[in-house]
């Protein structure tokens, strides 16, 4: 496909649309950004803002001119993505970034996320059978992982209260997980863009680190300079919990089922990519960051 130059954004406002429209601005593309109609966010200075109802008549006359665009919306958001690559294909959009930014299409997910995986995959489907239809449609899933340093920020109970500087350690320890940052995952947006060719119709998957609580609890300990108060815990009481309320019905059972599946010992469930190699991760530009690096970044998040 032909050189991608001006990128429409939907979800920019978002804890992942943010930094995303953000490194697209930086790495030169022209950056519009689509937002519905009734919206209420506020948008950087300085970038285009198209509002408009997501119809596919409306979201159609958005996306004339855009090169690729790429979708990051919220949950709540996801069911309009096939109205967006609908709209995508009539404009002539040539790319089209399905919303992953999580776990992909063939994760060993627990069977209480089987609906919410169901849902997304819808529009991965659907973008694959609009490109299977018209070969000027393609698209892109990238796969990241656990976006670490906004998430230990923002959730305790994947086991570091920054805070309070105390931590929870889950069984050992020492399962394995790989994680993207705010800055890599803005930064595999920008390498597709700048790769297409070799990101045509396909999940990339990337990564900025593997490592697992106990080399984050070293790290947070030598940044801050002083001793954690640790306590002891076990996935298992996170999969008792998580499995109790969400037969309940009670809210804040996809958290607990999310951190275990991240430190559930043995599963080696949310490892992306088992090395960097063998991820698309130098492909598209993303650096590799070690725990302390992850560290300084969730130490100096805003959220």
């Amino acid at each position: 496909m032909s050189q991608i130059k001006k990128v429409a954004v939907f979800g920019a406002s978002g804890n992942f649309g943010a930094p995303i429209t953000a490194s697209l601005q930086h790495a030169g593309f022209r950056v519009t950004i689509i937002t519905r109609t009734e919206s209420t966010s506020t948008f950087p200075p300085g970038i285009p803002v198209v509002r408009t109802s997501y119809t596919v008549d409306g979201l159609t006359a958005a996306l004339r001119g855009q090169d690729a665009a790429v979708c990051v919306v919220g949950p709540r958001g996801i069911g309009a993505q096939i109205a967006m690559i609908d709209a995508a294909e009539a404009a002539g959009v040539g790319r089209f970034i399905v919303n992953d930014f999580g776990w992909g299409p063939d994760f060993r997910g627990m069977p209480e996320f089987s609906e919410i995986h169901a849902h997304r995959c819808a529009g991965w489907d659907h973008a694959k059978k609009t490109a299977t239809n018209n070969k000027n449609f393609t698209w892109t899933g990238i796969t990241s992982g656990n976006p670490i340093d906004w998430a230990m920020k923002r959730f305790p109970l994947m086991g570091f209260d920054i805070a309070r500087c105390s931590a929870v350690l889950y069984d050992a320890g020492t399962e394995q997980f790989t994680g993207t940052t705010l800055q890599g995952i803005g930064q595999a947006v920008v390498g597709v863009m700048q790769h297409p060719e070799e990101t045509t119709n396909r999940f990339v998957r990337v990564r900025s680190i593997k490592t697992c609580q106990r080399e984050l609890l070293d790290a947070f300990e030598s940044a801050t300079g002083k001793r954690w108060e640790t306590q002891q815990s076990d996935v298992q009481s996170l999969i008792d919990s998580g499995q109790r309320k969400y037969k309940e019905g009670i809210a804040g059972w996809v958290l607990a089922l999310v951190v275990a599946q991240l430190f559930e010992p043995g599963k080696a469930r949310c490892v992306v990519s088992p090395s960097r190699e063998a991820s698309d991760a130098n492909l598209l530009g993303i650096i590799e960051e070690s725990p302390r690096d992850v560290v300084q970044k969730a130490l100096k998040a805003e959220i």
